[in-house]
C-alpha cells in the first residue's frame, strides 16, 4: 500500500513539473523572445488557460503527501521552512505581474512587473531543481527524524548542511535550463510571428546547454549519491523511466532538426517526467536521506496506515474530474494567440 501510495504522490509531482513548468520557462523567457508590450502579452495570453489549473496538482501531491506520510511531511516542512517561503513568495510574486501588470496603462509600471514575473518564474524553476537535489543529497536529520537548515553552511554535501551548496547548485542550474527549454517548446506551438521565431531560436541553444549540463549533473549525482545508479539497475520502474527518457531526446533532436512544434514539447515532456520517475525509483523506499548520524526515513517509517485504503475509493474520482475538466480546458482554449 506504501508502494502506490509512493507512486501516486510523485506521478501528481511529475504532472505538476511537466504542466507547469513550460510556464516557468515561458515565463522566464518571455522579457526575451518578446519585445514589445502587444509581444509580451501574447505570451501572457499562452500561457493564461490553464494557469491555475497546473497548480491544482501540486495542492493535490501535498494532500496526498499529509494523507500518505504525514511523519515525512512534518519533518520536510520544519527543515525547509525557509526554502518553502522563498516557494511562497515566488508563486506570490508571479500571481500578481500576472494579475496587476495590466491595470495600469503606463510603460514603466507594465515593465516592472514583466520584469518580476521573468524574474519570479526563473527563481521558481531554480528553486525546484534546488530542492530536487536537497532530496538527492540528503538532509542532516538528528535521531528524532528532525532537521533544520540555513539558506548555505560550508557548502558541503556531508554533514550539516544547508540548502544551497555546489550540488544542489548545480541541479537548480540544470533545471532552470531544462524547464527554460521547456517553456521554449511550449512557445512554439501557441505563438505566432515574431515570438514564434524568436522561439525557435532559444528552443535550439537552450537543448545544447542542457545536453551539456546533463552529464555534468550525472556524474556530480554519482559522487553524491552512488547507490541510487546500483538501484536503477536493479528496478524495472526505472528502465522504463530512462526508455521514456531516451524516446523523449530521441523526439526533442528530430524536433529540433525539422521545425521546433508539438514534437518537441511532447519529447521535452518525456524527458522531464522520464528523469523524475528514474530518480524516484532510484531513491525509493528513502524518502529524507540523513548526511548525519540520525537514521534516514523511509516511506514505511513516515506512512500512515489508516485511512490509505478508504482513500483509494475517492482517489480515481478525483482523478477523473481533474483530467476531463483537463481536457475540456486544451480543447477550449488549445491553439496559437497571435
Amino acid at each position: 500500500m506504501t508502494e502506490l501510495w509512493f507512486g501516486l504522490l510523485c506521478f501528481m509531482l511529475i504532472a505538476f513539473v511537466v504542466l507547469d513548468g513550460w510556464n516557468f520557462g515561458a515565463g522566464a523567457l518571455h522579457l526575451i523572445v518578446a519585445k514589445t508590450s502587444r509581444e509580451r502579452r501574447q505570451v501572457v495570453a499562452a500561457l493564461g488557460p490553464a494557469w491555475s489549473w497546473h497548480e491544482v496538482w501540486l495542492v493535490a501531491a501535498g494532500g496526498v503527501f499529509l494523507l500518505a506520510f504525514p511523519k515525512v511531511m512534518a519533518a520536510a516542512f520544519s527543515g525547509f521552512y525557509l526554502a518553502l517561503w522563498l516557494v511562497l513568495w515566488s508563486f506570490i510574486g508571479r500571481g500578481m505581474s500576472i494579475e496587476v501588470g495590466g491595470h495600469v496603462d503606463d510603460e514603466l509600471w507594465q515593465t516592472g512587473w514583466d520584469v518580476a514575473f521573468a524574474a519570479s518564474s526563473l527563481l521558481l524553476a531554480l528553486l525546484f531543481g534546488v530542492a530536487l537535489g536537497n532530496v538527492i543529497r540528503g538532509v542532516p536529520l538528528d535521531d528524532a527524524g528532525r532537521f533544520s537548515m540555513s539558506l548555505f553552511t560550508d557548502f558541503s554535501v556531508r554533514g550539516r548542511v544547508g540548502i544551497l551548496d555546489w550540488y544542489t547548485l548545480s541541479v537548480g542550474i540544470f533545471t532552470a535550463a531544462l524547464l527554460t527549454a521547456h517553456g521554449a517548446s511550449y512557445l512554439t506551438t501557441t505563438t505566432a510571428g515574431p515570438v514564434h521565431d524568436r522561439s525557435v531560436w532559444w528552443v535550439r541553444r537552450l537543448w545544447m546547454a542542457v545536453v551539456v549540463l546533463f552529464p555534468v549533473v550525472t556524474l556530480e549525482t554519482w559522487f553524491v549519491r552512488p547507490e541510487m545508479f546500483s538501484a536503477m539497475m536493479r528496478r524495472p520502474v526505472a528502465w522504463l523511466a530512462v526508455a521514456g527518457l531516451a524516446t523523449g531526446a530521441g523526439m526533442v533532436w528530430t524536433g529540433i532538426r525539422r521545425s521546433p512544434g508539438g514534437r518537441t514539447l511532447a519529447g521535452s515532456s518525456a524527458v522531464i517526467a522520464g528523469l523524475l520517475a528514474a530518480a524516484a525509483a532510484a531513491v525509493f523506499p528513502v524518502m529524507l536521506r540523513s548526511t548525519m548520524s540520525g537514521p534516514s526515513l523511509t516511506v514505511h517509517d513516515g506512512a500512515a496506515d489508516a485511512g490509505l485504503r478508504l482513500a483509494l475509493l475517492w482517489w480515481p474520482i478525483a482523478m477523473l474530474l481533474a483530467a476531463g475538466y483537463f481536457v475540456v480546458i486544451v480543447r477550449r482554449f488549445g491553439g496559437t494567440t497571435v
